[in-house]
């Protein structure tokens, strides 16, 4: 059977490890692997902007000795209205995987219903699970392996609404790590994600938290993450978000609440002095740029097992 990487929980707890593991071994050696020399095309297809996902899979996709065929939905048919069912008939005839950066769940667990080849979510407005591989990669980096992830606490502050939240809640789960998001009332998880999350947690041995107040969600914690307050698409709602969002900045106090030595995670791009300061995001305890880095790493890691199953 096919397997795709949709959702953060499409990989159990022991395939999450594997797939961090060889993370951690790519970063060693960039060219352990290469499941694609030939060499065999990944469609890498995109209907948002994208610095990082771009340049992470297409670097990726070619150090795994393969071709990246990157795609704008602009310049495709289905910018122009081909079904995403079409579109996914011909690819899974012509490229070994697809990855893909869109609006709706639903559009990449459309083309994993038709692709027949594994179908990867590069960020939808519900998820975005490689980047969490990327931070728990970088997490493990950082603390000596990838055992040292269960039983941390990380606290993700800002706008628990999105997709970032709710694949926090999902994958550090899976991690066996006690999972905390910190936001405004208007602005919490999914219900259904958050019950997903603490069915896996209590299977796993961490805890689920969702709470309003930023004092008692960062209070002890081992990892401090955030993200944009204004998400794409939320533009028009700037000027109000800020108002809420205000009390959940990252900055030298979050970090005196935190842990001693606590680390900081933003999956970028930042603004800095709004969800985070310039002195925490480019400070001592930040491990941003490792966590950046580990994007290439993770999704390496992850499209090689993906083709391996």
């Amino acid at each position: 059977m096919t397997r795709h990487f949709l959702r953060d929980d499409d990989l159990t707890a022991a395939e999450q490890r594997e797939v961090l593991e060889l993370a951690l071994a790519f970063r060693k050696d960039r060219h352990l692997h290469q499941p694609f020399a030939g060499p065999r095309a990944v469609a890498v297809l995109f209907d948002k902007p994208s610095t990082r996902t771009r340049v992470s899979f297409s670097a990726g996709v070619a150090e795994l000795g393969g071709y990246p065929l990157v795609l704008d939905s602009g310049t495709s048919q289905m910018g122009r209205g081909e079904s995403v069912s079409d579109t996914a008939k011909v690819l899974g005839r012509q490229v070994s995987a697809i990855v893909w950066r869109t609006f709706g769940q639903e559009r990449v667990e459309e083309m994993a219903a038709h692709a027949g080849v594994p179908v990867v979510n590069a960020l939808t407005d519900e998820f975005h699970p490689c980047q969490i591989l990327a931070d728990l990669a970088a997490i493990a980096d950082a603390r000596g392996g990838v055992d040292a992830l269960k039983g941390l606490t990380l606290t993700y502050v800002g706008d628990g609404a999105n997709n970032m939240a709710h694949s926090y809640l999902l994958g550090c789960a899976l991690a066996g790590m006690h999972v905390r998001v910190g936001a405004p009332a208007d602005y919490m998880p999914d219900e259904r994600i958050v019950l997903d999350a603490k069915k896996i947690a209590a299977e796993q041995g961490g805890s689920i938290t969702v709470t309003t107040d930023h004092d008692d969600a960062v209070r002890g914690a081992d990892i401090i993450a955030t993200d944009t307050w204004i998400s794409m698409g939320d533009e028009e709602e700037s000027s109000a978000r800020h108002g809420q969002f205000d009390q959940y900045q990252v900055n030298a106090r979050t970090l005196e609440l935190a842990a001693e030595g606590a680390q900081v995670l933003h999956c970028l791009p930042a603004y800095r002095g709004k969800e985070i300061t310039a002195e925490v995001i480019d400070g001592p305890q930040s491990i941003v740029w490792l966590e950046a880095e580990y994007r290439l790493h993770a999704q390496k890691a992850l499209l090689t097992w993906l083709v391996s199953q």
